[in-house]
């Protein structure tokens, strides 16, 4: 009797370690993905830089 007592103290006792459940939680969470708008630059704006350096390079050739 007193190893059936020691048994059901052990088992209960060893139970209580396992309150969770081992079953693997399905809650996934998608990324939140974030837009932002942006302004649309004018297509003038693109063209300054090259002629800027084509004006450089002209006036260096042109001082030599």
């Amino acid at each position: 009797m007193k190893k059936l007592a020691l048994a059901a103290a052990i088992t209960a006792a060893g139970t209580s370690a396992f309150a969770g459940s081992y079953a693997k939680d399905d809650v996934v969470m998608e990324p939140v993905v974030v837009v932002e708008e942006t302004e649309q630059q004018s297509s003038s704006a693109a063209i300054v830089v090259p002629l800027i350096m084509l004006a450089l390079v002209a006036a260096a050739v042109a001082s030599d």
